[in-house]
């Protein structure tokens, strides 16, 4: 992943991995990450600079410690030296090891931070680019209302006042959960899913016509609202159109494209006397049999075909063709 215009401070990533700090730099915590990159400076620590990028945080475990280990004073205090000159963001030390002290000297001349973790190297290292990737992924916000319904994830779009808030007013009322109305910011995650949460100025508020803005998680509890969710599917809802033909089997399974992520999703003509919260439940339930491997309008279309062919209607059809 390349440079992201988005950023996450040291001091959030310090927080959430419990990161000792060793030796501080001046407004550490603030300081901006760029880049899910991370370096283990084995080449930079010899001396080999070449391609060398400084936005990266660099990670230190048992082999580059070992090999600075083999190195005589005067050796290792260059060597740091030169490694620590340059503006790095910070350096951790994994697996809880002792950090040199021409390390810390190098660090305290340069102004660098200097961090520890007892976690190993390579398990580190891994959620250390997960978390990284979450906080710079592309994002971006799209109108609509983001349900959470039988565990699917449910992003229902259309235009205004065709009534996605009051469906998920109705559905909250049965016992689904949402996570944002009205604005919905969707953000790619490490593992190629799309993830939806709410504007913190906004979440937990709905907008309703005629009763103006209410507080979900105060009038329904912390059970109707939930802070993110995985998309797993798209739900359009338009106005009735007598002129449209609208599908009939679900055969065709229409998709969406999202930042790159291709969604399941389904158009749901709206008209007075339509339960929309009954058909949107089914609808999730739906889409969670068919990632299942159950797909009703197929195992149907297949059921009439062996009909037809047992019977030999279908040869009869071919006659009168």
């Amino acid at each position: 992943m390349s440079e992201s215009k988005y950023s996450v401070t040291l001091g959030q990533i310090i927080k959430e991995f419990d990161l000792e700090v060793l030796c501080a730099a001046p407004n550490y915590e603030q300081v901006p990450l760029h880049t899910v990159d991370v370096n283990r400076p084995g080449l930079p620590l010899s001396g080999f600079f070449e391609h060398f990028d400084t936005k990266r945080l660099l990670l230190m475990g048992l082999t580059e410690t070992a090999f600075v280990a083999g190195m005589t004073t005067e050796q290792r205090r260059e060597s740091f030296e030169r490694l620590l000159e340059y503006p790095v963001p910070g350096l951790i030390i994994t697996r809880g090891l002792v950090a040199f002290p021409e390390c810390l000297e190098a660090a305290q001349a340069h102004g660098r931070t200097v961090l520890r973790t007892k976690a190993q190297t390579s398990a580190f290292m891994s959620a250390l680019i997960g978390s990284l990737y979450n906080y710079l992924a592309p994002r971006i916000t799209r109108s609509g209302v983001m349900m959470e319904i039988y565990g699917e994830g449910v992003l229902i779009q259309g235009e205004s006042g065709v009534g996605k808030s009051e469906v998920a007013i109705e559905l909250i009322k049965r016992g689904h959960r949402i996570i944002a109305d009205d604005a919905v910011e969707i953000r790619e995650t490490n593992h190629g899913t799309l993830e939806a949460n709410a504007p913190e100025l906004i979440r937990h508020y709905m907008e309703l016509r005629g009763i103006g803005v209410i507080d979900v998680r105060r009038l329904f509890g912390m059970g109707a609202i939930k802070l993110k969710q995985q998309i797993d599917m798209v739900i359009n809802l338009e106005p009735w159109n007598d002129n449209t033909v609208y599908d009939r089997l679900g055969l065709d399974q229409m998709q969406t494209e999202v930042l790159g992520v291709k969604l399941p999703s389904i158009t749901i003509p709206v008209k007075p006397g339509r339960n929309l919260a009954s058909i949107v439940e089914v609808a999730a339930m739906n889409n969670r049999n068919r990632k299942m491997g159950h797909n009703a309008a197929l195992e149907l279309t297949q059921r009439m075909d062996r009909h037809f062919e047992q019977n030999g209607l279908g040869d009869e059809l071919d006659e009168e063709d």
